[in-house]
């Protein structure tokens, strides 16, 4: 499931090399960053100072509403946040079009988020605990079958961040989908009421209401929640069994994964940069891969 990207390799790529690898639930690596980040004493401003201040678990820089979210309004530590974060997002931005750009038509560029705290023995309730493997299930509201995209930065100073997996959706469905009540095919028509919902939330962003989409839901979405809670509430499914892999992001590194068809856990590991974007599946185009085709013909790939 890991592919590494060298510097050397990002110059000769074929233009869907990257795109279908991660369709197909591979997640990449490339050693060395090629994002250069922001200044070092930013880096280590946010790196002392946020776990002292935040208000939540991230802070976030909200590219919708161009504003940071997670810490005191004003003050250094906010200006620092928002300069450090908006830069970082634009960075991101720029290489996914250039290195995936059949990807990023019509995308939804989501947060960049800096995440201070260490992910190893947080003690949180199952269904919000990093350190569970999971596939992720709606970002921002419905997703409807488009895709989460994520984009990863390492920027501990010495600490490796460390990963756990049990395969891809397709491999976890095959295997997991009738004990997760999953089985199908199913019908995942929205319907007219979903479909009215929808319009209205709308309406309430249109209005200013920015964060209202994420009230949103649909029968797909719903039932990739229930294979989340279903891998974070079932020991057996979180067993060090065979299908179990150990994965390590070295200081520096960086990596991006569809983190809605590679399942995956944060078992250890602290300041890490993460980027969220909803890459539409109409643009995709490994779609057997796809957890919606999966979960309508109830077929894994």
């Amino acid at each position: 499931m890991l592919r590494d990207y060298p510097d050397q390799d990002l110059a000769r790529l074929s233009p869907f090399e990257i795109g279908d690898a991660l369709e197909r639930g591979e997640i990449i690596r490339f050693p060395r960053s090629p994002i250069t980040l922001p200044s070092a004493t930013d880096l280590l401003l946010l790196r002392d100072e946020l776990p002292k201040q935040l208000n939540t678990k991230n802070v976030s820089y909200h590219p919708e509403s161009d504003h940071v979210h997670g810490v005191p309004s004003q003050g250094e530590l906010h200006d620092v946040a928002y300069r450090f974060l908006k830069a970082h997002s634009q960075a991101v931005e720029a290489f996914l079009k250039k290195t995936i750009g059949h990807l990023t038509e019509n995308w939804t560029v989501g947060t960049s988020s800096f995440r201070p705290i260490q992910e190893k023995g947080r003690d949180l309730k199952p269904h919000a605990s990093n350190e569970l493997i999971h596939i992720d299930a709606g970002a921002y509201g419905a997703t409807n079958g488009d895709r989460i995209l994520r984009f990863f930065v390492n920027v501990s100073a010495r600490e490796d961040r460390v990963w756990a997996t049990k395969g891809t959706f397709s491999q976890l469905h095959a295997k997991y989908a009738d004990a997760a009540g999953i089985g199908g095919p199913h019908n995942l028509n929205r319907g007219p009421l979903g479909n009215l919902r929808t319009r209205v939330l709308q309406g309430l962003v249109a209005a200013g209401v920015k964060e209202a989409m994420v009230a949103d839901s649909s029968p797909y979405d719903r039932l990739m929640r229930r294979f989340h809670n279903y891998m974070k509430d079932s020991p057996a499914f979180q067993a060090r069994d065979a299908d179990y892999h150990e994965l390590r992001f070295a200081p520096g590194s960086a990596w991006m994964v569809f983190t809605d068809s590679a399942s995956h856990a944060s078992i250890s590991g602290q300041h890490a940069l993460v980027n969220t974007f909803i890459v539409r599946l109409a643009q995709c185009r490994v779609t057997a891969a796809a957890p919606l085709n999966i979960l309508q013909t109830g077929r894994a790939a």
